[in-house]
Order: C-alpha cells, then sequence, then structure tokens
C-alpha cells in the first residue's frame, strides 16, 4: 500500500518487466481509514493472492 500516485506506478511497472511481485494498493490520502479497511476486507474476500500478481489498482476504485 502507497499514497505515492506519482512514481510508484511507473517504478512498479519497471519492476515487475523482471520480477513477479504482489500487488500495489495506491490508497488516497483523504479517504478515511474506515473506507480503506473496508476496500481491504472486500478484496480479500473476493479474489486471491493469484490474480494480484503484478497488478496496481487505485482505492478508491
Amino acid at each position: 500500500m502507497t499514497h505515492d500516485r506519482k512514481t510508484m506506478p511507473a517504478e512498479f511497472g519497471e519492476f515487475i518487466m523482471t520480477k513477479n511481485s504482489s500487488e500495489v494498493l495506491i490508497l488516497s490520502q483523504k479517504l478515511p481509514v474506515s473506507d480503506a479497511i473496508d476496500a481491504l476486507i472486500l478484496i480479500w474476500e473476493a479474489s486471491t493472492a493469484e490474480e494480484w500478481v503484478n497488478q496496481i489498482m487505485s482505492i478508491p476504485f
């Protein structure tokens, strides 16, 4: 998880060209903690770890 919307997408893109990684979730700094927790629980309940390899997502969706 990160708040870094400026550099993380490009850095992550370069990284996964040579290595596999678990997902990166970009959280808005304005997102209430309770909403971030709800989003993380939803992701955890509705998907598998394999679906998130080399993926990047912004929250809120």
